[in-house]
């Protein structure tokens, strides 16, 4: 099938990726542009994890007040050069996530931040809820419960607020994907006055 220039238009006007990228995408999907996506989404994740080594040494503070102040939220997104950093694109991709980080008050950047003190209280709480289950699927319902409850609390893990079809992480990862190198949320903070 013949890709046109118009379907690849299309689909980096939807994405943001580069011309390159969507050409091949729509090339693998037969020109199925939901196809293209799910592709795309795919390599999402892989070219963020082939470059997840790299040396981050720039970024851009994203700062966000809500229109009362009384809640406000920065983040410090990196990037590995400046030329990234100070991208439109970029900053307001850090602006972005500083709104939800307003919104949504994560309280953990990625699951590796959840300790185990805080595991062993929710599984405390938890116990109550399965006791009654069959024992052979305890294990289980647990591990479920917990991943819901975390996800909830996990800034990488929670779904956008003005998109909740992708999750702060997709999110990043498509910088990846989109800017060609490794970015990353590196720190987050909330304020609110209550």
């Amino acid at each position: 099938m013949e890709i046109t220039s118009a379907q690849i238009k299309a689909l980096r006007d939807q994405t943001g990726i580069s011309v390159m990228q969507c050409k091949k995408a729509l090339e693998e999907a037969g020109g199925d542009m939901e196809k293209a996506l799910i592709i795309l989404k795919q390599k999402r994740k892989e070219a963020a994890d082939k470059k997840s080594d790299r040396t981050l040494g720039a970024g851009t503070v994203g700062v966000y007040t809500h229109n009362t102040s009384e809640v406000a939220a920065m983040v410090l997104l990196a990037s590995e050069t400046d030329f990234v950093s100070k991208n439109e694109e970029f900053v307001t991709l850090a602006r972005e996530i500083a709104m939800h980080v307003a919104a949504q008050n994560p309280k953990f950047l990625s699951r590796e931040e959840v300790g185990e003190e805080a595991i062993a209280k929710a599984k405390e709480v938890f116990a109550e809820d399965i006791k009654d289950k069959p024992a052979e699927m305890q294990e289980k319902i647990m591990e479920g419960k917990l991943s819901s409850y975390f996800k909830e609390q996990i800034l990488l893990e929670q779904p956008f607020i003005k998109n909740p079809d992708v999750t702060i992480g997709e999110m990043v990862n498509g910088a990846v994907q989109k800017f060609g190198e490794n970015v990353s949320v590196v720190e987050f903070k909330r304020l609110s006055v209550k």
